[in-house]
């Protein structure tokens, strides 16, 4: 077992420095009074360096100004024996609460520790958060691994409790990634099992059996190299969320919904109290594009009807932007049941965003045998809000009629100040 602790910073990002010299003292690149990115990577069974480490550590110096200390444990992660480096997690863990401890003598603080785990690299720290009894700053799970860890006890794994904020992305639930959640919130991009854009033969190679696990390395990067807010719906389960049962974020009101990756401590107040006052687990949900930087576009439809005939009935939209490009949604469950003067939200998610919108187009459908072509059904208002830019104003329409099969095209504007 042989481990480097290799340091970045801003001031040297392409050539790595040993965090201690040879008498123990300090690099003094390193800055005490600013975060500390502590980056470990997982399973290696040919040893070679990761594919994403370069490009993590200047996404995350051009993010901001911070210490990242490289984990190095390829040595006890190179065997074809899995076991072998599993048991090799425990003994890199206290070699490492050896290093930090030599730190906070030199006045750093574990506040400002933010450890970024990958596969085997998510369960090293949180065993090294234990050591510390939990005061780590934070720790982010990169798709913690299953095998052997899976239905094991808290002390055996990464766990809530092992840093003040504990974050999960599980991209592989169903192969080398761990299905339960861990943390004090687990994200579950596509469901957690199958990433798009992953190849689904094993005749493509290793690649088939890598690309879903390294998948929430490539999430949390894209998080911080794009504009796009990760956006993600808390719900039971991945089909509840794809039927549309979870279209808001109301337990998060204030700060909307919560987002995956660099961002998600933003929401760090909020997750606790849920989980340790309510006891309350937050998993959420979110559908990606299949490639880089794999942003969607989340809108959701708020409608109010005055009609008692509309209960059995479903809606349809796209938008248009001024540029007249119009801008086909994925629906989540189409069908709604609309009662008199009660609010419906339509979950939609665009592969583009759609700026300057100039119109919606709406088409109402009636599900039952009873279609009527000469009917009116009288809608109240409409709304449509940005969720993944929560800061855009929301556009609304009032008082309008639709008939059956007849798609409208409306003209929205900001919405009154008045609750609809």
């Amino acid at each position: 077992m042989e481990i480097n602790l290799m340091m970045y910073t801003r001031n040297n990002l392409n050539c790595a420095e040993p965090l201690f010299q040879q008498n123990n003292s300090l690099n003094t690149h390193f800055n005490i009074k600013i975060k500390t990115i502590w980056l470990i990577h997982g399973y290696r069974p040919t040893g070679s360096t990761p594919s994403w480490l370069h490009n993590f550590l200047r996404i995350l110096l051009n993010e901001e100004d911070m210490n990242i200390v490289v984990v190095d444990w390829n040595r006890g992660a190179t065997t074809l024996i899995y076991n072998r480096a599993v048991r090799n997690t425990r003994k890199v863990a206290l070699t490492l609460s050896g290093y930090i401890h030599n730190l906070l003598k030199h006045g750093a603080s574990l506040d400002t520790f933010h450890f970024i785990g990958v596969s085997l690299g998510a369960h090293i720290s949180g065993f090294v958060g234990k050591m510390f009894q939990g005061q780590l700053g934070r720790i982010t799970g990169l798709d913690p691994a299953g095998p052997k860890f899976s239905g094991k006890p808290p002390y055996d794994r990464l766990d809530y409790t092992d840093a003040k904020f504990v974050d999960v992305i599980h991209s592989d639930t169903n192969g080398l990634g761990i299905k339960e959640p861990l943390g004090h919130i687990d994200f579950y991009p596509n469901g957690g099992k199958t990433q798009p854009g992953c190849p689904k033969s094993i005749f493509s190679g290793i690649e088939f059996i890598k690309c879903d696990h390294q998948r929430a390395v490539y999430l949390f990067m894209a998080s911080l190299e794009t504009s796009c807010n990760f956006i993600s719906f808390p719900c039971h389960s991945y089909k509840d969320y794809k039927i549309g049962s979870c279209v808001d974020c109301d337990g998060f009101r204030k700060k909307s919904c919560p987002r995956l990756g660099y961002q998600a401590e933003l929401w760090k107040d909020v997750l606790k109290e849920r989980l340790e006052e309510r006891s309350l687990r937050t998993i959420v949900f979110l559908d990606t594009n299949g490639k880089n930087p794999f942003c969607t576009y989340y809108f959701v439809l708020s409608i109010i009807v005055l009609e008692k005939t509309m209960t059995d009935g479903y809606v349809t939209f796209k938008l248009i932007n001024q540029l007249g490009i119009v801008e086909e949604p994925r629906l989540y469950e189409e069908s709604k049941s609309f009662h008199k003067l009660q609010e419906v939200k339509i979950l939609a998610q665009f592969f583009n965003d759609v700026v300057n919108i100039s119109s919606i187009g709406l088409t109402y459908f009636q599900s039952s045998d009873l279609q009527c072509t000469t009917c009116n059904y009288r809608i109240q208002s409409l709304m449509l809000n940005s969720l993944t830019y929560p800061e855009r104003p929301p556009l609304c329409k009032y008082n309008f009629v639709l008939k059956e099969r007849e798609e409208v095209f409306l003209s929205p504007s900001t919405c009154k100040l008045r609750k609809i």
